[in-house]
């Protein structure tokens, strides 16, 4: 695919993982639509700019239920981003004296809630070991006990690239009767994931990263099947409907929703999804893209360059290439690749545990994360900067 827009061409981008880059151009022109010819606030009023409004926001609802495989679109409730959208589930559904369940391999967005409830006598927090990255979905069924309230787990991780087997661990939540909670940040739109297949209850997502949308965007999934109403809102306030009560109203999206939505976002978020369906393959398309190009950089990267480590699988299904080289620490190779005009991000990328347990702790890595406008001359730019630094193959 070429690139229709974006950077200069001697700018290279390799951080998708944060936030994906360039958008495409649909996504720009979604957004400039709405805050050019409509503007207005969705639900709030009944004139037809409003009406609009709410058209975009519904449009994007059933953009991501389609995504992810749930029948009914008001079950998509939209947050600020993954990180919203996870202290919503986890926060909701906690209650004093329960347990929670997560990996070793968990990016912060999980952990901190999950640990400060802990320090607040709320929870108690049992963290699986995840030996090699990928997690045996046995030590999950070990972990559940008659407490447990929940457990949360990455579909990918945003360290190695490595996917966790839910799939398995679904079926095992469901027999226990506890809820999944799935952190889709690094999956959503470049892995499939159907809910109902893999016993999903709640699945976060950011609409910033795999879905192409703008920054700002991200929601929460609920399954078809699970009882919102386990979930204690984290705000209150003005939704645009039941406005004669002063109760939060009890169903959904509104339940979830309080304050004006980033419309805008929402209406970019929308045209990225459109936009990775009409991609060759879709979803598939988008990950087997980014297969190849972490296959091509790191056998590249171990032929050419002295003391070249990858952490994680030489094949990332999700584009994400975390490595060290011998003699060097992340942070210089970050600055100096920086200084060479390609963008990647150097350290423990909002993941110590992950890093404790890939051995990588306290230093981290350097982190190539390929995107679809990427390309293998970027990458061979890439290595030739690398090699240099490494003092030649």
């Amino acid at each position: 695919m070429t690139r229709e827009s974006g950077p200069p061409a001697d700018d290279i981008y390799f951080d998708n993982a944060a936030t994906s880059f360039p958008k495409p151009p649909e996504v720009i022109e979604a957004m400039a639509g709405y805050m050019t010819y409509i503007g207005a606030n969705p639900g709030r009023s009944g004139h037809s700019k409003s009406v609009g409004a709410g058209k975009i926001v519904l449009e994007a609802r059933e953009a991501c239920a389609g995504l992810f495989g749930l029948d009914n679109p008001m079950r998509v409730v939209f947050c600020l981003n993954a990180t919203d959208a996870l202290n919503l589930a986890i926060q909701g559904l906690a209650r004093p004296g329960g347990h929670a369940v997560t990996t070793s391999m968990e990016h912060n967005s999980v952990i901190r809630p999950l640990r400060e409830l802990q320090k607040r006598g709320i929870l108690s927090l049992t963290v699986v070991g995840t030996p090699g990255a990928v997690l045996d979905p046995s030590d999950i069924e070990k972990a559940i006990v008659d407490t447990t309230c929940l457990v949360a787990v990455n579909h990918a991780s945003n360290v190695t690239g490595a996917l966790q087997p839910i799939e398995e661990i679904g079926p095992i939540c469901r027999r226990r009767g506890v809820p999944l909670i799935v952190d889709a940040a690094q999956s959503a739109g470049i892995a499939p994931v159907d809910m109902k297949r893999c016993g999903i209850d709640l699945l976060a997502f950011a609409g910033h990263k795999g879905l192409y949308g703008p920054t700002g965007t991200g929601g929460l999934a609920i399954a078809d099947d699970f009882d919102y109403r386990r979930i204690t809102p984290l705000r209150y306030g003005g939704t645009g409907s039941r406005s004669d009560s002063i109760e939060q109203p009890d169903f959904l999206p509104d339940r979830f929703e309080s304050g004006t939505l980033n419309v805008a976002g929402i209406a970019g978020l929308a045209a990225g999804i459109r936009w990775i369906g009409e991609y060759p393959g879709g979803v598939a398309g988008i990950g087997a893209r980014k297969t190849s190009m972490a296959r091509y950089f790191t056998e590249r990267a171990g032929e050419m360059i002295r003391g070249f480590r990858i952490h994680g699988s030489a094949a990332s299904a999700t584009g994400v290439c975390s490595f060290t080289i011998d003699g060097l620490s992340p942070a210089a190779i970050g600055g100096a690749l920086d200084d060479r005009g390609v963008r990647c991000r150097a350290g423990l990328h909002c993941a110590p545990l992950a890093h404790r347990t890939i051995g990588t702790f306290p230093v981290g890595t350097v982190r190539f994360s390929f995107g679809v406008y990427n390309t293998e001359g970027e990458i061979d730019a890439a290595l030739e900067a690398l090699r240099e630094m490494a003092g030649g193959s």
